[in-house]
């Protein structure tokens, strides 16, 4: 594999890994909101100037194999409740289902959907007056202000009644007419017999399809024009890539942190470790999730926001709590996130506008952060401002001094990120903290202590970890069909079925049949809901032992496979103490105010070491170092921490 580019897109920073055989580097260009293609090409132009010395976005997209993007868009509009406002269509006896649907999270079920509800029967959809009652209902629910309408039946032959008034609704409402509402089937997306779970995937889905279509056809089409040779591939939430055209908004859903969960499986086996923890912090969501003995969960039935949806999901649990999440007083305690001022206008000290505090405006005044190099030099921070936010924001309110204000806050994220370890997470004697993101390393050692967690691992390529996790992801496409009869004849059918469909997505996504790998399984529910799995070797066979089930589904992937095993490992020897490059006044705790050795990643070798406080940085990521912690940096070039008995 020749030139790579991944691409995660977060919040407030877009992260560039470029990886070129064994050669890794990277670099990071402030997110806009507004616009994401504008940063997805200021990102390639940075890449081409750490590539060539020069920026030359032209020769670098002539000359790269694959480009990956993933995004923590998804995951952000959720958290923060921006996206469209969603209609529901129902059947008549759906009042039940609102309230299901409710259960699984209030706020954000009347985020999306609220009040616009309409029921109606399903024989009023297949009889003779289904013309006026569909159009009376869809003019009901945009009346209400609703932007896009699911449609999702919960009756046993949801599928053709939801067929039917697709019909219906593209005779009345054809989608060349400006007046069209966009409309999605919870048949669509999933034959899922849950309704709930139908339901929820189709809602999310349709929440947040406007603002990733708009960006990603729009980078495709850029992209182009610079007749780049291969497609944009989508890193999704399952761990695979496919291109724009074959990827559902869902599985953008928090398909950044899953790049980061790759890096983590990786790393994890690099060094033999059996239980690690992940965070990974961005400017706008801290994303969690554990590694234990070879793998990292995941489920049939994933859950977004903990609403359960049809589709499969790593466990990765995102706590609105990022370097920009808003810090704010309320009810006379801190309260942090889930709203975020993004990298426009940013924290305070960005000098953009900002005007609220956040835990960056905190950090720079604790004196974590040397202003003049922060973000590689690239960006000059303001202490004013950033002093002017927390006390109008945070101090005053806690009627504190401003330094009694900066403990306050840096304790209350540490808090709020560590509990949300303890619930999501089964922390042990053993378990290893691993940040990254580019404020995972700061609070690292702080998090630790409030979890109970002793060791610390911080990735050479922390800032950009999640970029660098997606680098060995397989292109693939997958399916679910349920059986029409539990016997030999009922899979041979679905899986014939299913095979021409990959055949033709695959063949979109540039790969002929023979060039790819088919793996399939059967999965078996019986009446008490009960799943068992029956994978499919060699030749399909039909398992007797689940004719009985209630329902069978056949699952089937098409796979290009690209990862691989490099079987790398990682050592750690002490070696000589490092060398300080200088000193930085920080606001200890319990201390006041000290100077702390600054060590430069870069200038470390392996084995050295050196006890806390100390502050170890790079370009893009600041690890403190907390009094009664070690480091070390390994052959690999990784920061390795430790809390002394």
């Amino acid at each position: 594999m020749g030139l790579q580019i991944n691409i995660d897109n977060g919040g407030t920073l877009t992260d560039i890994c470029i990886i070129g055989g064994p050669q890794v580097q990277k670099t990071k260009v402030l997110t806009t909101p507004y616009d994401l293609s504008k940063c997805f090409f200021e990102g390639l132009e940075k890449a081409s100037d750490v590539v060539y010395g020069k920026p030359d976005v032209a020769r670098l997209l002539e000359e790269v194999d694959l480009i990956r993007y993933s995004t923590t868009q998804g995951t952000n509009a959720i958290c923060e409740r921006k996206g469209p406002r969603l209609g529901l269509i129902l059947d008549a006896k759906g009042a039940a289902l609102v309230g299901r649907l409710v259960e699984h999270d209030p706020e954000v079920y009347s985020a999306l959907v609220g009040d616009r509800v309409v029921f109606l029967g399903t024989d009023l959809v297949t009889g003779d007056t289904a013309q006026l009652e569909v159009v009376k209902a869809i003019n009901q629910l945009t009346a209400s202000g609703a932007s896009r309408i699911v449609v999702s039946f919960a009756t046993p032959d949801f599928i053709a009644v939801e067929d039917a008034f697709r019909k219906v609704a593209l005779r009345k409402y054809p989608r060349h007419l400006l007046g069209a509402v966009p409309m999605l089937y919870g048949s669509d997306l999933s034959i899922d017999r849950d309704p709930v779970r139908r339901t929820w995937t189709a809602l999310i889905n349709s929440f947040l399809h406007p603002g990733m279509e708009a960006f990603l056809y729009n980078a495709e089409n850029r992209l182009r024009q610079y007749r780049t040779k291969n497609p944009l591939l989508i890193f999704r939430n399952d761990g695979d890539a496919s291109r724009v055209a074959k990827t559902i908004a869902i599985k953008t859903y928090s398909s950044g942190p899953r790049g980061g969960v790759e890096g983590v499986k990786a790393f994890s086996r690099v060094y033999g470790y059996t239980d690690v923890v992940g965070i990974d912090v961005g400017g706008t969501t801290t994303d969690v999730c554990q590694y234990v003995a070879g793998g990292v969960a995941e489920v049939r039935h994933g859950h977004v926001e903990g609403i359960s949806v049809s589709l499969p999901l790593c466990e990765i649990v995102s706590v609105g709590a990022g370097g920009s999440s808003i810090i704010k007083v309320v009810g006379g305690k801190i309260v942090i996130g889930p709203e975020s001022v993004g990298a426009v206008p940013g924290p305070a000290c960005f000098g953009r506008g900002g005007q609220f505090a956040t835990i960056t405006d905190a950090s720079l005044l604790l004196g974590l952060f040397d202003p003049k190099s922060y973000f590689g030099g690239g960006m000059g921070l303001d202490l004013d401002r950033a002093a002017t936010a927390i006390a109008v924001n945070v101090a005053e309110p806690l009627g504190l001094k401003l330094e009694e204000a900066l403990q306050q806050m840096e304790l209350a994220f540490e808090a709020k990120v560590a509990a949300e370890l303890q619930r999501a997470t089964k922390i042990s004697k053993d378990s290893v903290l691993l940040a990254f993101g580019g404020a995972g390393p700061l609070n690292a050692c702080g998090v630790a202590e409030v979890a109970g967690i002793t060791q610390v691992a911080v990735p050479q390529m922390a800032a950009v970890f999640s970029a660098y996790g997606i680098g060995s992801c397989d292109i693939s496409q997958r399916y679910t069909e349920s059986l029409t009869r539990n016997d030999q004849s009922g899979l041979d059918a679905a899986l014939a079925a299913l095979q021409a469909k990959a055949g033709r997505d695959m063949y979109a996504e540039g790969f002929d049949k023979g060039q790819y790998e088919i793996e399939a399984r059967l999965v078996a529910t019986d009446a008490t809901g009960t799943e068992t799995s029956h994978p499919l070797n060699g030749t399909p066979t039909f398992p007797a032992g689940i004719a009985a089930a209630a329902t069978v589904e056949l699952e089937l992937a098409a796979i290009k496979r690209l990862r691989a095993d490099t079987g790398v490992t990682a050592r750690v020897t002490v070696g000589a103490a490092a060398t300080a490059v200088g000193v930085r006044n920080v606001l200890a705790r319990g201390r006041g105010r000290i100077d702390v050795p600054v060590y430069r990643l870069a200038a470390l070798k392996p084995g050295d070491h050196a006890v806390g406080p100390a502050i170890v940085e790079e370009d893009y990521f600041t690890c403190r170092v907390l009094e009664g912690w070690t480091f070390v940096i390994s052959d690999a070039g990784d920061i390795l921490l430790n809390r002394k008995a």
